[in-house]
């Protein structure tokens, strides 16, 4: 009996993990392997499937669109991570002092996280409009040429080397004038849960820290660099771990604010997501997409495993 009921309470936990282990494996493990399964195919809507093997994995080396794809993408995460985290990280500490109706400025500051993307992206759309939009009209007002924003497919450097008359190689110009205006949309919609985060780990450093720092004679740019710094590093590593997945994954705001043709201008705005997006249900090609969704999967799970061997052993736990 005592074996038997040994067992049983061995079996207990397993017996309440079971309806989420169902719920996981129906709606996450399968479609996954799904997925897998259809990317070895040239799987159509409909019609005939034919077995291809790797054939859709070797065919990404060679296609030009993918490899735009996979640039635009990095120059996505390249231009929102770095800066959202930093930016994000300054308002905090801002924030973070004793000043009047500072709930008030972290309601204000989160409020874009809470809000449509949708509408949020139609929004920054009307603001870079060529014509109308309070982009240009800021512009004119200092006395600078007015841009095309979201329709300029030049990289960035040369937008703003073009008065001086030095011209750089495409690959080298940076992401499209268009991408960046979306880059400075995400930075903004992005912010506000950053900031929230890096509140609660500022706001978890025991005050006889900064105390001891002061009684060795340190000041706020000390305290910050040797207290504050080093205790923020798990909420940093995280807000970097997430905010790399998530700028990989991009694609409601490429959608909105180019429509739904997508990859325009010149496909400077097409990222792996979009691109995915359009072979699936543009082009059909399901085989392929779910090819595309793997590799992009491989280079987040990659990333993310390079990031916790590299950062992680610097981060400072209580």
């Amino acid at each position: 009996m005592n074996n038997i009921s040994k067992r049983l309470s061995h079996l207990s936990p397993w017996l309440f993990l079971l309806p989420t282990l169902l719920i996981v494996l129906a709606f996450r493990m399968a479609p996954m392997l799904y997925a897998l399964w259809m990317s070895l195919f040239d799987w159509g809507l409909a019609g005939a499937r034919k077995f291809l093997g790797p054939g859709n994995y070797i065919y990404l080396f060679s296609d030009s669109r993918f490899g735009q794809s996979l640039l635009n993408t990095l120059f996505y995460v390249l231009g929102v991570v770095p800066a959202s985290l930093f930016i994000a990280l300054f308002i905090a500490v801002l924030i973070n002092q004793k000043i009047k109706a500072a709930a008030l400025y972290r309601t204000a500051l989160f409020l874009p996280v809470i809000t449509s993307t949708v509408a949020i992206s139609l929004v920054w759309k009307w603001i870079f409009n060529p014509r109308l939009g309070l982009a240009n009209q800021a512009l004119s007002f200092i006395g600078i040429k007015p841009s095309l924003w979201l329709e300029e497919p030049a990289g960035i450097l040369n937008v703003l080397l073009g008065p001086l008359g030095l011209q750089l190689p495409e690959i080298l110009a940076g992401p499209s004038l268009a991408m960046v205006a979306i880059i400075i949309m995400s930075i903004w919609h992005s912010l506000g849960y950053n900031i929230i985060i890096f509140l609660a780990g500022l706001q978890s450093i025991p005050e006889h820290y900064y105390e001891a720092a002061s009684l060795d004679g340190a000041g706020k740019w000390a305290s910050f660099r040797h207290v504050t710094w080093p205790m923020l590093s798990p909420t940093t590593f995280y807000v970097l771990l997430m905010s790399t997945i998530t700028s990989f994954q991009v694609f409601i705001q490429i959608y909105a604010m180019q429509g739904p043709v997508g990859g325009n201008p010149l496909g400077t705005t097409r990222t792996l997501v979009y691109y995915l997006y359009e072979k699936g249900f543009s082009d059909w090609q399901m085989g392929y997409a779910n090819a595309v969704a793997f590799v992009l999967f491989l280079i987040i799970l990659a990333l993310t495993i390079i990031q916790r061997k590299v950062l992680e052993s610097k981060v400072h736990y209580q």
